[in-house]
């Protein structure tokens, strides 16, 4: 997995590494046990305070993506983060959606874009969507 840090993008560098390592969940690049560099050695990578990469962990950690541990380090350990993720990811994924209608793409270039999305993600099965 290579992660990559925009410093002039407006995206916060924690929010930059978690979406990535989301991704690279879904793309099945990480999977189930995987483990994550160091926070430390991370930061070194990247230059950056070692407390940034710990925010993007403990992030991870509170959405059920990964598992800290003092011997282990970061690990990923999918679970089922159930009906208050779920409610969460509905009401990010309304504003999201939100911001194509209010500038103006068509409804169904919007569906075809979440299908190819999910689509691209190795892991993911699309059968369901109309």
């Amino acid at each position: 997995m290579i992660l990559t840090v925009d410093l002039d993008s407006e995206a916060p560098i924690y929010q930059q590494l978690r979406d990535q390592i989301v991704e690279a969940i879904a793309d099945g690049v990480l999977t189930e046990g995987s483990s994550l560099p160091s926070t430390r050695a991370l930061a070194a990578d990247f230059g950056i305070n070692f407390h940034t990469v710990n925010k993007a962990y403990d992030l991870l950690r509170q959405q059920g993506l990964i598992r800290l541990n003092r011997k282990t380090g970061a690990v990923v350990a999918l679970t089922d983060a159930g009906a208050p993720f779920r409610a969460e990811w509905a009401a990010r994924a309304r504003t999201l959606l939100a911001e194509a209608v209010a500038a103006g793409v068509p409804p169904e270039e919007v569906l075809k874009a979440c299908r190819a999305v999910l689509e691209s993600f190795g892991s993911t099965q699309t059968e369901e969507m109309p």
